[in-house]
């Protein structure tokens, strides 16, 4: 096996392989890629081991696996830039409506791999999960579905979030270094359907946020909302420096 770091763990060193050959185009999108059985004939390596490897590479999304048919190069998926990403109850208010939320999902839980790895914590470590349901005149708009680190706001779960939204809550404790935005279009699954009230087939535009403070992830929030219901935009205003005189 050919790797740029053998000191590395071996899965690592099956990923590595596995990105290699994407990076120089033996494999493009939606191209089969070695299975377990394969990469543990011609790496040799444990089956656990390349089932490691896939399984990782699958959760940061550049591999997408088929039950009972194999594992392919993820499509990758355009993305845009976010110029700015305003509070929720802020948005409601600004268009003279009223915001409110129903909380349904505030607790300490042990973090899942998708979690650890957003939060940059060990896996079953402990964070704060929270489900919201924000309203516009009564009318959900979006779900927020949240994970936070709890070394950045110990006293999460003591808030209400009816009266303030977790966003607020978590600007006021300390300055955000930078943020994260990823958007994707997807159809609801049956608790989305349930929380929102739309129909199986009703478009959603889904906003997964990660924020930072001081160094650390503070949270990673997967923000749904109805596209029949709701529009991200944007304005940028640039300063046009006049060209000398000659």
């Amino acid at each position: 096996m050919s790797t740029a770091n053998p000191a590395a763990p071996l899965y690592q060193q099956v990923k590595d392989h596995i990105l290699d050959r994407i990076a120089r185009g033996a494999l493009g999108e939606g191209d089969a890629v070695p299975s377990e059985n394969e990469l543990t004939r011609d790496l040799g390596v444990s089956r656990m081991t390349a089932n490691r490897a896939l399984r990782e590479l699958t959760a940061e999304g550049l591999l997408r696996r088929v039950q009972g048919i194999g594992t392919f190069v993820a499509t990758a998926k355009p993305q845009s830039e976010l110029l700015e990403i305003r509070n929720i109850a802020q948005e409601i208010a600004g268009r003279g409506h009223q915001h409110s939320a129903i909380v349904h999902q505030l607790r300490r839980e042990r973090a899942d791999e998708a979690a650890a790895r957003a939060l940059g914590l060990r896996k079953n470590a402990a964070v704060f999960h929270s489900i919201i349901v924000h309203c516009e005149n009564g009318t959900p708009v979006q779900v927020e579905d949240r994970h936070v680190n709890p070394a950045f706001a110990p006293s999460y779960l003591k808030q209400g979030f009816t009266k303030t939204t977790p966003y607020e809550y978590l600007t006021a404790l300390g300055p955000l270094d930078a943020a994260e935005h990823v958007i994707e279009a997807v159809l609801p699954d049956p608790q989305l359907q349930r929380l929102l009230q739309i129909r199986s087939n009703e478009p959603c535009l889904v906003l997964t946020r990660r924020t930072w403070s001081n160094g650390i992830v503070v949270s990673r929030a997967r923000l749904t909302h109805p596209g029949s219901r709701y529009r991200l935009a944007g304005r940028q205003d640039y300063v046009t420096v006049p060209t000398p005189r000659r």
